[in-house]
C-alpha cells in the first residue's frame, strides 16, 4: 500500500436453499415485530453464497419520500436494503437496525425488494415529483452482486426508461453498471441522468482493505470512460475523505487525475461521515490497522459524526484546487433535460 506525506490537519499514518425459511430472527423474536422489521423477519430467503444470505422483501413503495434536511434530495430508491461491498465506513449500516439486525449484518443478509418495477411505476404516477431530483443508491449500491440475479435494478430503470421529464442520479461503486449502458442512454434521451462512481483511493490494496467486495478502482474507472463514450453524464464522488489514510495532496493529486483521464465531468469529496452503527465496525479497524491513527479517530468521532469544521475546510480546499488544476467540476452537469439540478451529493459540506 502506498503512503503519502500530508500537511493535513490530520497525522500520517454456498449453495441455493429452496424454500428455506427466514434466518433473519429466531421466529419467537419475529413474533413480537411489526413494520419493516417484520417484513424482513417473514422474508424468504431466496439464496445462500459467498457468506451472504439473500432475502426477498415485500415492499409498498419503491421510490421514496425524503424528509430529512441532511440530504439535498427529496426522493430516494435503494433497490436493496443491505450491501454485499462491506465497505467498513459504510453509514448505511444503520438502516439494518430497523429491521432488528445488527450492522454487521448489512454486507450478510441482503435483501431484494420484491414486484420493484409495478411498485415504481405506480409510484412513478402517483407521487407529486415534478422536476424533484430522484437519488438511486443513496444507502446501498444498486448495481452489487446481488443485482446479477435479482434484477431489481434493472426492473426499476425500465419502468424509469418509460416516462420522461424525471431528473436522476445514480450513485454507485460497481462496474456492473456499464451493462445497462443501452437503457441508461434510453432513459438519459427522455430525462436527466446523472451517474456518480464513487471511489475513495486508486490504491488497489488499500481499497480492498476498506471496501472487501467492491470492484478495484481501476476497474470503475474504466466503467466510468465508457459511460462517457456512451455519452451519459457522469464524475466522480471521492467519498468518504478517511482522515489520515485518504486526504493528502498527493493522494488528491492521483485521485483528480485518474478521474480526468477517464473524462469525469465532476470531480466531489466529502470527509468521513462516521455514524455509530458504522463507529463499531471502522474504529476497531483503525486500532489495528493503522494504531498511530487511532488517538486522532476516537477523539473526532466518539462522540461527533462528522470531523471538526478546520478539517472539512481543509478538504473542501483541497478538492477545489485539484478541480481547477484538472479541469473538473464542481457538481454534476445536466443530460438532456433542462430540469433545476440540485446540489447532488450524498453528505453535506461536500467539497
Amino acid at each position: 500500500m502506498a503512503t503519502f506525506p500530508t500537511p493535513s490537519l490530520f497525522p500520517i499514518v454456498p449453495h441455493h436453499r429452496d424454500n428455506a425459511p427466514p434466518a433473519s430472527l429466531p421466529p419467537k423474536l419475529a413474533a413480537g415485530l411489526a413494520g419493516i422489521a417484520r417484513l424482513a423477519a417473514d422474508s424468504p430467503c431466496a439464496d445462500a453464497k459467498r457468506g451472504t444470505e439473500y432475502f426477498l422483501l415485500p415492499v409498498r413503495s419503491i421510490v421514496n419520500r425524503c424528509e430529512s434536511t441532511r440530504v439535498p434530495f427529496p426522493f430516494t430508491v435503494n433497490p436493496y436494503r443491505g450491501c454485499e461491498f462491506g465497505c467498513l465506513y459504510c453509514y448505511a449500516r444503520y438502516t439494518h437496525e430497523f429491521m432488528e439486525l445488527d450492522g454487521g449484518d448489512f454486507e450478510r443478509k441482503i435483501y431484494a425488494k420484491a414486484n420493484a418495477g409495478p411498485i415504481a411505476s405506480r409510484d412513478l404516477a402517483e407521487m407529486r415529483i415534478g422536476g424533484g431530483h430522484i437519488a438511486i443508491g443513496s444507502a446501498t449500491d444498486p448495481f452489487q452482486p446481488a443485482e446479477r440475479e435479482f434484477g431489481v435494478t434493472r426492473a426499476i430503470l425500465e419502468r424509469m426508461a418509460e416516462r420522461e421529464g424525471l431528473n436522476l442520479s445514480i450513485t454507485t461503486k460497481s462496474d456492473q453498471v456499464v451493462r445497462e449502458i443501452d437503457l441508461l442512454k434510453r432513459i438519459a434521451e427522455r430525462s436527466s441522468l446523472t451517474i456518480n462512481v464513487t471511489i475513495v483511493t486508486v490504491g488497489t490494496r488499500l481499497a480492498r482493505m476498506l471496501e472487501p467486495r467492491a470492484p478495484r478502482p481501476d476497474l470503475r474507472l474504466k466503467a466510468l470512460r465508457q459511460l462517457r463514450d456512451a455519452g451519459l453524464a457522469a464524475g466522480v464522488f471521492m467519498m468518504p475523505v478517511l482522515p489520515g489514510l485518504t486526504d493528502s495532496e498527493p493522494h488528491f493529486e492521483a485521485m483528480a487525475r485518474a478521474a480526468s483521464e477517464a473524462r469525469a465531468q465532476w470531480f466531489l469529496s466529502s470527509p468521513l461521515w462516521l455514524m455509530p452503527s458504522a463507529a463499531k465496525h471502522f474504529l476497531p479497524f483503525i486500532e489495528k490497522k493503522f494504531p498511530r491513527l487511532a488517538k486522532q479517530y476516537g477523539e473526532w468521532y466518539k462522540r461527533e459524526a462528522y470531523p471538526p469544521e478546520t478539517y472539512r475546510q481543509e478538504i473542501s480546499q483541497r478538492a477545489a484546487a485539484m478541480r481547477k488544476k484538472y479541469g473538473l467540476g464542481a457538481r454534476p452537469v445536466q443530460s438532456v433535460c433542462e430540469l433545476p439540478s440540485p446540489q447532488l451529493s450524498l453528505s453535506l459540506g461536500a467539497a
